[in-house]
């Protein structure tokens, strides 16, 4: 099983505790329930951290007259809002969330060339409150489409676990479809701003894999 880079630190320190307190409680306490409780729960937390940082093999869409997915995840907006930030004029928003049992590694949802990136510093809302896509940690970034010459805008925010954002672009940076621009570690979400001419692909509440699942075309 591959693991991805942002876990390396996290699965080590991980690793130390996990290991150290079942270790603590058969020094005190000796071999019993307390023991073998104490093992399993940490050797299940363990798991849960291995199934965050894998990196599952994909068959990645490549295909400029599809929007795919920028995450794994569920689909929780699909609305049209006005986009102030970079657009300026109204989209089309689908929401996917991430919970904890999600990898975590976001990708781009068409090729092109990055026309715009910024990182915005904020509170940790858990990642449905509608303020979150305002008022989060979060980052702004958009990829010029090469055939249509329209901006995709995604949005990566922050969620009440989620406390660090990491990013792999910058602008002018030439992208390709499905391959990694970021990662967000413990529970968030991923915005996609679409232009309104794109047709939805996804339905609310469907489950989402980033690269993979087509979420519009035009």
């Amino acid at each position: 099983m591959k693991l991805h880079k942002e876990g390396t630190q996290t699965l080590l320190l991980g690793a130390v505790v996990l290991a150290g307190l079942p270790m603590a409680i058969h020094h005190y306490f000796g071999v019993g329930y307390l023991y073998f409780g104490i093992t399993g729960l940490c050797g299940l937390v363990y798991l849960l951290l291995l199934n965050f940082f894998r990196i599952p093999e994909k068959k990645l869409v490549l295909d400029d007259g599809k929007i795919v997915a920028p995450c794994d995840g569920k689909v929780v907006v699909i609305e049209e809002v006005y986009e102030p930030e970079f657009l300026n004029e109204n989209r089309r928003q689908i929401s996917i969330f991430m919970s904890p049992l999600n990898v975590h590694n976001n990708v781009n949802a068409v090729s092109g060339v990055v026309s715009y990136f910024k990182y915005h510093p904020g509170k940790y809302l858990v990642a449905w409150h509608p303020k979150s896509s305002t008022e989060n940690e979060r980052t702004s970034y958009a990829i010029r489409h090469e055939r249509t010459g329209k901006d995709i805008l995604m949005r990566q925010i922050a969620g009440a676990l989620a406390r660090r954002i990491c990013w792999y672009v910058k602008p002018g940076q030439v992208v390709l479809q499905g391959h990694e621009f970021g990662f967000i570690k413990f529970g968030s979400r991923v915005d996609v701003f679409i232009p309104l001419d794109a047709k939805v692909e996804v339905s609310l509440g469907q489950v989402t894999v980033g690269g993979e699942t087509i979420i519009a075309s035009w």
